[in-house]
């Protein structure tokens, strides 16, 4: 028997424009696209609602909320990952590069210890095992500041599903925590650090990127190489840092944190990325650029959820608001992040591709998720 899905009498947000129709889909792709309000036996009948590409998260600390819901708290791991990945596929997202930071600090009043080798591993056994809804890659945050980058990441190789690797650089001064009370309200909120550890912190932080940083920043772009993987930028401040990526054959910035950056990424054919709560918010908790002022620049090409992801749809619409066209909206959280990452088989609808689809409505000013399908399968 056939595996045969039709979605009727929906607003499909297509690329570059809406209008009402239905979606067929057989054996989990895009079979046809028509227009019209007609409704076939055996449809499902939309009622209007829209009808979008599932979402794609290139960036989600989601996970590791999971793992660890209270400081000092370790959750059961599976359990913590099908949670996080049924979250996800409530949200809309179809699509996720989980989040997983390499580079630890060994100094142990620091707290920062390795964990991504061992997570990804569960997490990919549960794949394997075909006991996730949606489909997930791993995204690497490779931390410059650090004294365990280099062995962390020799342990992920090519079949490990590295679709992501950024670059990171903490050093308290400089970047996302050029203001060190930023990092200071930061640091003391999650570890309960005095001030006579928060200083102790920060000159050993210091200490590491001197002594690693350079060799540290060079060996993540050799193992993004090595994977096969896209390299990234994260929180570029100054157009000289924005060079210096390019220079990387990055193409992909992850939350610029000036318009100076934003701007020189431009120059550069540098797709910038921000974060959803830093749009929905009005700003950044770090006291970085507002991702609505690079949206009515025309310098924002992508959203990713960051730490909320029900926030990746919420964030699609209000982009649509504030350009005056939805279908350009959700492009940042569809259309764009696949294509970033060279995932060219989703992200939109259009026939041959992937059947990955959210059904959603509009209350008030509010997107609500009525269903979501991964491959025409429905996993919310």
């Amino acid at each position: 028997m056939t595996d045969e899905l039709i979605l009727a009498n929906a607003t499909l947000v297509l690329p570059g424009e809406t209008l009402c129709g239905s979606v067929k889909v057989v054996e989990g792709v895009i079979a046809d696209i028509s227009e019209g309000g007609s409704i076939p036996k055996g449809a499902v009948d939309s009622g209007g609602d829209f009808l979008c590409p599932g979402l794609v998260e290139l960036h989600t600390d989601n996970l590791e909320r999971h793992i660890q819901p209270r400081p000092g708290v370790d959750w059961p791991h599976a359990a913590a990952i099908l949670a996080h990945d049924a979250e996800l596929a409530g949200t809309g997202i179809t699509t996720v590069f989980d989040a997983m930071r390499v580079g630890s600090v060994s100094r142990k009043e620091s707290r920062y210890g390795a964990y991504a080798r061992g997570l990804a591993s569960e997490l990919l056994d549960m794949r394997a095992k075909e006991a996730l809804k949606i489909s997930h890659f791993l995204h690497l945050r490779a931390e410059v500041c650090s004294d365990t980058l280099v062995e962390e990441l020799n342990a992920f190789g090519e079949e490990d599903r590295v679709g992501l690797v950024s670059l990171m650089d903490h050093t308290p001064g400089q970047r996302q925590f050029r203001d060190v009370s930023k990092l200071e309200a930061y640091v003391k909120g999650k570890h309960g650090f005095d001030d006579a550890q928060f200083q102790a912190h920060i000159a050993h932080l210091k200490t590491l990127r001197d002594r690693y940083g350079d060799l540290h920043e060079a060996e993540a772009v050799r193992a993004a190489k090595r994977f096969g993987a896209v390299l990234a930028s994260h929180d570029d401040t100054t157009e000289d840092q924005v060079a210096v990526s390019a220079r990387h054959g990055i193409h992909l910035a992850e939350f610029p944190t000036t318009v100076e950056a934003a701007r020189a990424c431009r120059s550069h054919d540098i797709k910038v990325m921000m974060g959803a709560p830093n749009l929905i918010r009005g700003g950044s908790h770090s006291g970085n650029v507002a991702a609505q002022e690079l949206a009515e620049l025309e310098l924002l090409d992508i959203v990713s959820s960051d730490y909320v992801p029900g926030a990746l749809l919420m964030s699609a619409v209000q982009l649509g608001q504030i350009w005056g066209d939805l279908a350009r909206g959700v492009a940042t959280v569809t259309q764009a992040p696949a294509d970033a990452v060279n995932l060219f088989d989703r992200g939109r609808i259009d026939i041959g591709k992937r059947a990955d689809l959210v059904r959603f409505a509009m209350v008030d000013d509010t997107a609500a998720v009525r269903g979501v399908w991964s491959r025409g399968h429905r996993v919310a």
